[in-house]
């Protein structure tokens, strides 16, 4: 049976008059990577905070391993976070920035210098032990960042948008290898962001907010391709709306194919081309609807702004998704 680590019951924060989070249950099992998702003040950077133990909580009960703690301090939760400024010691090297927190818990000195050469060969750092870390890449900082939090052994790892100050490039990188680790250590743990296609990528699910609530939570395959309202639909991707006999209707961009053979046909508004990929803005039935296809395949069936092109639906397995406000 698999164990619950962390549950959150019916959590509440206000700042001020202002709600920033209402109402909010989760459950978190424990190895599980969720993804707190959504834009910016929505509550999911305040949620984790509450996990934390870095603001006292309002209302509501957090649990950790069955155990109530929300007056529990920071140090006794046993959590730690990797944040997006890093939060590093300038002054100190890469080992010693590493080495604070198991200074902090008392550790002995061959015990400490154990544990950080053990995490330092599992995130690539084995080499940079002695430099400071100003003379570290943004992704080497990143590393070190959460190597300090890994080396403590937290029964939770939380992360406040930890690559947000990399480029794309070494964001993708760095995803990947945080999701590695995760998986590799079983740390149960929570990642907040505001990018989409990072959350689809590094969580085992996802958790949607919006204006402090919850509007969805599931599988990154369950939330892309079934939303229940069309805020998700919108947030996780490009969509088509459709009004359907009084319901809104949606279909992701590629689900539109175009093609010579098509049953439909619309009017060519805007063409973007983005290497692989282009997206097709085209005109039909009083609607504008965006398609996405190959680009090697659209060779093959060329066209200019205003043409009339041919295209279907076509949705493999499902229906058009019948969405809620």
């Amino acid at each position: 049976m698999v164990r619950i680590n962390i549950q959150l019951k019916e959590i509440s924060h206000y700042y001020g008059d202002q709600k920033a989070v209402n109402n909010v249950s989760l459950e978190i099992k424990k190895g599980e990577l969720v993804a707190l998702l959504g834009p910016s003040g929505c509550g999911k950077t305040t949620l984790l905070k509450l996990i934390a133990g870095l603001m006292p909580l309002e209302q509501g009960e957090i649990y950790l391993n069955e155990n109530e703690i929300s007056t529990w301090s920071v140090q006794k939760r046993n959590t730690a976070m990797v944040f997006q400024s890093y939060a590093l010691f300038p002054h100190m090297t890469v080992e010693q920035n590493i080495e604070y927190g198991l200074k902090m818990r008392k550790l002995n000195k061959a015990l400490r210098g154990e544990k950080v050469l053990q995490i330092m060969d599992k995130v690539q750092l084995s080499d940079y032990g002695k430099r400071k870390v100003q003379e570290l890449s943004g992704g080497q900082q990143q590393r070190v960042a959460l190597a300090r939090a890994l080396v403590v052994e937290p029964d939770v790892l939380l992360f406040d948008e930890p690559l947000s100050n990399l480029d794309e490039k070494l964001r993708q990188s760095m995803r990947k290898e945080i999701r590695s680790i995760q998986k590799e250590l079983g740390i149960t743990s929570v990642y907040v962001t505001h990018d989409q296609e990072e959350a689809m990528a590094i969580a085992d699910r996802i958790v949607i907010m919006k204006d402090g609530e919850v509007q969805q939570i599931g599988t990154p395959n369950e939330v892309y391709e079934r939303p229940k309202n069309k805020f998700v639909a919108s947030f996780m991707g490009k969509c088509n709306f459709f009004e359907v006999q009084g319901c809104t209707r949606m279909c992701r961009p590629e689900e539109i194919v175009l093609s010579p053979d098509g049953s439909l046909v619309g009017r060519v508004e805007w063409i973007e081309y983005l290497g692989s990929i282009q997206q097709v803005t085209f005109a039909w039935e009083g609607q504008s609807l965006i398609s996405e296809s190959f680009t090697k395949q659209m060779k093959r069936y060329p066209f200019e702004i205003g043409d009339m092109i041919r295209f279907d639906f076509e949705f493999g397995d499902r229906h058009l998704s019948n969405l809620q406000e």
